[in-house]
């Protein structure tokens, strides 16, 4: 393997590579997201270009960076190129699709049976286990290390189809934890309120921490036999070079806690929203009925007919103890 010229600032922004499989990859998602889009346009469906945005720029973008950027180029001789991809790849670029909906998008675009199928499939055992949050949670984990801290990493830079491996791992890994959070559907149990999903987000935001810290203070070089033998001249001491890397993982797990948990944010109070909405939507009519109530009742006294016996019975909203009773006896 031929190494590559100095990492300099100007080619960080100007190198890049074809990655086929990759490459591949993105096509397929775009498409098959360009026409869901597509499909709810013809039948007079919007789709939010905001969410558009999101998953073509954040997320397939990402994928673009981490897979044929200077990234891609310096990783095979550099450790820290390397951990800057496999945090791309399973904390930002999960997160940029997520912000695109896709689920919802995906189970409205497609036919009545499909999208019931794809339903049925989201709500599945086995998916629904390996999207309960503690065990999303652990997986992200457990994939980060086992690459580190395993044979896995090093026999990976050796072998392209296992690299290929490795980023569709991690892809898949952060997925199962951030898309059924941001998600619309009810891909999560009941109790995951958006309380919950905040709480469940500071956790994750920690938690992401924890690889970067071991890399960052491990004795041990990672992959140490490739890089000492493939370290270019140009190239930082290789336990210096690990130490760049942990502390990049570090920061861009911080870092994208605070977007993630934003989106759940503005997500909570969207719903809240909606749920306002519908209520007053329904004292409304609630209100209508009240006040047609008297109206009907002297409508009964002047033609001789009485709608109230000796025995008044009061009415539902002086009586019950609902949100909605209280609001109208409230106006009353």
């Amino acid at each position: 393997m031929e190494n590559p010229p100095q990492l300099t600032v100007g080619r960080l922004f100007s190198s890049w590579q074809a990655d086929v499989p990759a490459l591949l990859v993105v096509v397929l998602l775009g498409g098959l997201y360009g026409w869901g889009v597509l499909r709810l346009r013809r039948r007079g469906e919007a789709w939010p270009v905001a969410r558009t945005v999101a998953f073509a720029l954040l997320g397939l973008g990402t994928l673009v960076v981490a897979t044929m950027s200077a990234l891609a180029v310096y990783d095979r001789v550099l450790f820290w190129p390397a951990a800057v991809q496999n945090v791309l790849l399973d904390l930002i670029a999960p997160l940029g699709l997520a912000l695109g909906d896709p689920l919802r998008l995906a189970l409205r675009a497609l036919p009545e049976r499909a999208a019931a199928r794809a339903r049925g499939a989201l709500t599945g055992r086995l998916v629904r286990l390996l999207t309960f949050p503690l065990v999303s949670t652990a997986l992200v984990l457990a994939t980060e290390l086992t690459i580190y801290f395993t044979p896995y990493f090093e026999t990976a830079l050796a072998d392209n189809w296992l690299h290929q491996l490795m980023y569709l791992q991690l892809l898949l890994a952060g997925s199962l934890f951030v898309l059924p959070v941001l998600t619309r559907e009810e891909a999560l149990p009941a109790w995951c309120t958006h309380p919950v999903r905040a709480g469940l987000v500071f956790v994750d935001g920690i938690i992401d921490a924890v690889p970067g810290i071991v890399v960052m203070t491990h004795g041990t070089l990672i992959a140490g036999a490739w890089y000492l033998n493939h370290s270019p001249s140009w190239a930082p001491a290789v336990q210096h070079d690990q130490q760049l890397g942990g502390g990049a993982m570090i920061s861009i797990a911080e870092l994208v806690a605070l977007p993630f948990l934003l989106a759940i944010l503005v997500q909570w109070a969207r719903t809240e929203r909606a749920e306002t909405v519908a209520l007053d939507r329904r004292l409304d009519t609630e209100l209508e009925v009240v006040r047609a109530t008297p109206a009907e009742a002297a409508a009964g006294a002047g033609t001789g007919t009485s709608t109230e016996g000796p025995d008044l019975v009061r009415p539902w909203w002086e009586t019950e103890n609902s949100e909605v009773a209280q609001r109208i006896r409230g106006q009353r």
